[in-house]
């Protein structure tokens, strides 16, 4: 019988953490807010940031609305029948700045948004 060879695919090179920390891929960015208004205007801060230092920038990307509803009585003791309903929605968009450089991330951590914007930076 003749031998058999098979050849291995070539892997890649590996990517020390150290090197994979010091340059992230991507930054993911989720911003949070109660008002749309100020929501879009917060992204296109954002946005206008990472493009001035050549950024790519893929987003935004809105995502779905949470809506949380409560019901309360009108009346403390009588009427159980009359109920007030509430609801807050939380407007949420997605915006990725694919490699970053210092200076993007530098920016944008000096960056003053507005009160009840919620930000979450994630570097994948």
């Amino acid at each position: 019988m003749a031998k058999e060879t098979t050849k291995e695919p070539k892997k890649a090179p590996k990517v020390t953490k150290k090197a994979a920390a010091e340059t992230p891929e991507r930054l993911r960015i989720k911003v949070q807010a109660y008002e749309y208004k100020i929501l879009d205007n917060s992204v296109r801060q954002i946005i206008d940031t990472a493009v001035r230092y050549d950024a790519k920038v893929r987003g935004p990307i809105p995502l779905p609305t949470d809506t949380k509803k409560y019901t309360v009585n009108r009346s403390s003791f009588v009427y159980k029948d009359a109920r007030e309903q509430y609801e807050m929605r939380t407007h949420r968009r997605l915006i990725d700045i694919l490699e970053p450089s210092g200076k993007v991330i530098e920016a944008l951590t000096n960056l003053s948004l507005p009160s009840g914007i919620s930000i979450d930076v994630k570097m994948i």
